[in-house]
């Protein structure tokens, strides 16, 4: 469940087990142990863990049931009391969660082994399919947004050493994948130590530029990265990398400055829009995504409007919604201004709304134009789908497309699935 970061830690998860000599299989299919990596972000990802754990039981009534992740650490006691849930484990568990299952009988109530949250650093990569690969540099965060509970359940900033981070890139290349994406907290953050320190001292500028000299692999993407931390020198190298590709992911949270200083984030939307412009300067077809939260509390009707003018005037490609959620142990909890939720939902509805205005937008922009797409191993409905270097999304009949191949094509059309149809070149 979850972020990107999440499926790099299950995916090393799961290679213990393999290790070990478990058998892994799919979700659909029987197995004695779930493990299920929860996400402690919104209410909703708590519920989606009931009802996935109700399905697993479904399957087989007798499974022994894990639950990882930002909730098991936040939360393990809530966790452990869930009807068929077994073993809860902690951020410094969950790595080394086989020396819990010499036992993996049905239990009354779920075991607990929790622990404080300042764990040494894990590396974690994705190697699930040999297309595209999720690479974990970094975790934790040092920021304390006000409705955040990301800080309190994976600890301070810290980071893998660039030496490792590059050699593990080059083990996923030795599997075949064609693109890897960084993935972290705060990634922007690269550099700091176990414990928040700056110990390792290499910035996210210089890691990206080791890693752009790995031949190996065809691309690199990077998955977000805060506005105020995305320095002019990280987006003018990107702009004549060869490696790295142009779409970045910019999380903005709200286009009122009164509310993003109520968010305590570290920047207003002018450095936001001096970032989108800059991109869009060096990088004209660029894809700008970023994420949006709406119904925080305080937000009258005045700061969604602003907001919404403010999404609708930059040169961004899509958003990401998210509706506010009350979270246990933040600052926003304490807050008045409650927003009801009819209106939260409701505001989310426009924004979501917006977000395919802008994505269509931005997908007739490429008309035309020629690109490299990266084809996926999935096969639907007789077709192959990827995406460009700047992330429109292709479909080609399976005649015209090679899954894990980079192909140069010319975007023609938009289907009505808002999906790019496209010519290859001969």
């Amino acid at each position: 469940m979850g972020c990107k970061l999440n499926f790099a830690e299950t995916s090393t998860i799961s290679r213990t087990f393999l290790i070990q000599g478990y058998s892994v299989v799919k979700f659909e299919e029987n197995a004695d142990i779930y493990v299920i990596s929860t996400c402690s972000v919104t209410k909703k990802a708590e519920k989606e863990f009931r009802h996935i754990v109700r399905m697993a039981l479904k399957r087989n009534p007798k499974a022994f049931i894990i639950a990882i992740g930002c909730s098991a650490q936040l939360n393990p006691e809530e966790l452990s009391r869930i009807d068929g849930v077994d073993l809860v484990l902690g951020i410094n568990e969950r790595f080394k969660i086989t020396d819990y299952l010499s036992d993996i009988s049905k239990k009354e109530r779920g075991d607990i082994h929790s622990c404080s949250n300042g764990t040494p650093y894990m590396g974690s990569y994705s190697i699930g399919t040999r297309t595209r690969a999720f690479l974990k540099v970094q975790d934790g965060c040092d920021y304390k947004c006000s409705y955040c509970t990301i800080p309190i359940a994976r600890g301070n900033s810290r980071s893998d050493s660039l030496e490792n981070v590059v050699n593990n890139a080059k083990e996923i290349s030795r599997h075949g994948v064609k693109e890897i994406v960084l993935t972290g907290v705060n990634i922007g953050d690269y550099g700091k130590g176990e414990f928040g320190n700056q110990t390792h001292k290499n910035t996210f500028l210089e890691l990206i530029e080791s890693l752009d000299g790995i031949k190996e692999i065809d691309r690199f993407r990077v998955s977000s990265i805060e506005p105020n931390l995305l320095r002019n020198e990280i987006i003018e190298f990107i702009a004549q990398s060869r490696k790295f590709v142009p779409h970045f992911h910019i999380p903005l949270q709200s286009g009122s400055n009164d509310i993003l200083r109520k968010m305590r984030r570290r920047y207003l939307r002018e450095l936001y829009a001096d970032k989108v412009e800059k991109i869009k300067l060096l990088l004209p077809q660029a894809c700008i995504g970023t994420d949006v939260i709406v119904g925080f509390p305080n937000e009258s009707d005045k700061h969604f409007i602003e907001s919404f003018r403010f999404l609708s005037e930059i040169d961004i490609s899509y958003l990401h919604v998210f509706t506010y959620s009350e979270r246990k142990r933040t600052e926003a909890i304490q807050m008045d201004g409650i927003v009801p939720k009819n209106i939260r939902y409701k505001r989310n509805k426009v924004l979501k709304g917006l977000s395919v205005k802008k994505r269509i937008q931005f997908y007739e922009s490429q008309i035309g134009t020629v690109h490299s797409v990266l084809f996926e191993d999935k096969k639907k409905e007789g077709c192959l789908f990827g995406y460009t270097e700047n992330y429109v999304r292709v479909k080609a009949p399976l005649g015209e497309a090679i899954p894990n191949t980079l192909q140069k094509v010319r975007l023609k059309s938009i289907d009505r699935d808002g999906i790019m149809l496209m010519e290859k070149i001969r």
